[in-house]
């Protein structure tokens, strides 16, 4: 058997695994995925007539609020989601299963790409969930063409896997699921001081720079324009920049880190 087919079959059997342990224990991903909704019910039902004022400058009501705000909650979906594969991968990594794993004829990288596709598989699916609850109270996009959702669709794909790669190396650095658990709470609270909620002109200026070229604000921004024909601009290239280049990073960290031998 060639090397390639080794790692496909082993990287197959490691995703089997990993679906199935977010089967059997669905508690975990159930309560990351509660955030995004009961946040789009809150500010749809509660806040929505109000901060529609500000966001379409004439206070069309809660329905302009919901096409504003489903696009950030979905990309916030993703990074509570990838939560769970932060608290997944260290406690592999704590409970003696990669020792053994490292001891087994398998192929050494099956172990992280199992991680990193079902949690991609697992985001997709949450966001799915989340674009279904935006629908059923009122989300339209009636003018984005099957290019723009298929575009929309990649965002969402490759967005989903620069923060997996980041939430595995955030696993692996962490001494037990605890801290992997709060040493990955930036990847819920970046949604927050982003453009999800409110525009980034609307907060003030010093922060504006933050809040205008963090991850989330450019990916929110780009999926706004694919969805609801707004100007994406340098948004677009810069989402695409950001997803890139947290790949990128969290791959290496994410390599480097289970390589090392065990302690």
């Amino acid at each position: 058997m060639s090397t390639l087919s080794l790692a496909v079959r082993d990287s197959s059997t490691m995703l089997r695994r990993n679906l199935l342990h977010a089967r059997r224990y669905p508690s975990l991903t159930l309560n990351l995925l509660l955030t995004p909704i009961m946040l789009l019910l809150l500010f749809v039902y509660i806040f929505g007539d109000t901060m529609s004022t500000g966001i379409s400058g004439g206070g069309t009501g809660r329905s302009a609020y919901i096409a504003y705000i489903v696009p950030g909650l979905l990309l916030m979906t993703i990074g509570s989601t990838v939560v769970g594969t932060a608290v997944s991968v260290s406690t592999d990594m704590t409970e003696g299963i990669i020792a053994r794993f490292r001891t087994m004829a398998i192929h050494r990288g099956s172990v992280l790409v199992g991680h990193v596709v079902g949690s991609v598989l697992q985001s997709v699916a949450s966001v799915v969930l989340v674009g279904a609850v935006g629908v059923a109270i009122g989300f339209r996009s009636t003018d984005a063409t099957a290019l723009e959702w298929l575009a929309a669709f990649a965002l969402l794909a490759l967005f989903a896997l620069a923060l997996t790669w980041i939430a595995v190396g955030m696993g692996m650095a962490s001494p037990n699921a605890e801290a992997a658990s709060n040493n990955a709470t930036p990847l819920i609270i970046l949604p927050l001081i982003s453009s999800a909620f409110v525009p980034v002109e609307a907060m003030p200026g010093w922060f504006q720079p933050i809040a205008e070229y963090q991850p989330f604000t450019p990916a929110i921004e780009t999926l706004r324009g694919l969805l609801l024909g707004t100007e994406i601009g340098h948004n677009g290239w810069l989402a695409v920049a950001w997803c890139l280049g947290l790949t990128v990073l969290g791959y290496l960290w994410s390599k480097a880190a289970f390589d090392r031998d065990p302690k």
